[in-house]
């Protein structure tokens, strides 16, 4: 009766991965309960978590190998994973939302987000490559585009292509607040990005940790270039961030739960040195708290069957 923060199924979005072939499920193993499907068993999930009550997913693909390229060219691909995925997944579950990740890391034969050049990530090339990605996948059916790249610039360009292409009432969720964290080597695992990175990092384009006035800067240019909801990235070291690009803008504010805070939660767990899945609803209440419109999160089924009792 007092509860100040209500935690319900519609403010999750499901975190998904997607590869190649049929009935295919391949677990990976640093996200526990995670694992890679194919478009078939990916459409069946997503029946069961649409029943669930969760609005969305974001939607990941595990590129093969000789597909990737320097210029990351099979991500403006019409009959990639993410499009095929997505024209099924409009057949079969119209009313669950898509939000397709633009980023040229799950496609580069380098694992950098963008186009690479001496060494060096050139912004204005990339953003050409952006706007082409994002083009495809809306005219496949993404409901939302969220560039999680951090090239200065592209909000505007992807907004512009989408709505010279009629595609005007596709959304764009900006990666606004995408910090260079030390939580994403779960996920880089499940795209196969992590090898090909290497040590290299991607300080050069993501935020420093430290740093929320130059966050407000990045979230306030992209708004102005026709953000409809802006992201902070990670999440829960960032609950601060999270409450005061809401306070500041007051726009559709989401936060990604990723997959090294869901990970953490997952191992402490198996080892029997936490509640994992008390820990896990905890996490995700204190990120609505702060002040998040929904949460990505790979614990959206399970929260949601929590929730449901």
């Amino acid at each position: 009766m007092v509860r100040e923060t209500s935690l319900v199924p519609s403010d999750l979005i499901q975190g998904m991965f997607v590869t190649d072939g049929e009935n295919r499920r391949e677990p990976i193993p640093s996200l526990p309960g995670m694992a890679r499907l194919s478009v078939d068993l990916l459409v069946e999930e997503c029946k069961r978590i649409r029943e669930l009550g969760i609005p969305a997913i974001a939607l990941f693909p595990m590129t093969p190998q000789e597909r990737k390229t320097p210029d990351g060219s099979e991500a403006w691909n019409q009959d990639n994973l993410v499009c095929r995925a997505c024209r099924a997944l409009k057949r079969t579950v119209p009313d669950l939302g898509i939000v397709g990740d633009v980023a040229l890391d799950p496609y580069t034969s380098h694992g950098q987000d963008g186009v690479l050049i001496d060494g060096q990530i050139v912004n204005d090339l990339t953003l050409e490559s952006l706007k082409l990605q994002a083009v495809a996948q809306a005219a496949a059916g993404c409901d939302v585009i969220a560039p999680s790249d951090m090239m200065d610039g592209r909000i505007g360009i992807i907004r512009a292509a989408l709505d010279a292409e009629g595609l005007s009432q596709t959304m764009i969720l900006s990666y606004a607040a995408k910090y260079a964290s030390g939580f994403y080597g779960p996920f880089r695992d499940a795209i196969g990005s992590s090898s090909a990175l290497g040590k290299a990092d991607k300080k050069t384009y993501q935020m420093d940790p430290a740093n929320i006035v130059e966050a407000l800067r990045e979230t306030a240019l992209d708004i102005a270039e026709g953000a409809d909801m802006v992201m902070v990235k990670p999440a829960l070291p960032y609950l601060d961030i999270i409450q005061t690009v809401k306070t500041s803008f007051g726009l559709p504010t989401i936060a990604y739960h990723v997959s090294g805070e869901y990970a953490m939660v997952k191992a402490a767990a198996e080892r029997g040195w936490i509640d994992g899945d008390a820990a896990m609803l905890e996490s995700i209440t204190a990120i609505k708290r702060a002040g998040a419109d929904a949460i990505i999160t790979y614990a959206a089924s399970d929260i949601a069957r929590w929730l449901r009792g």
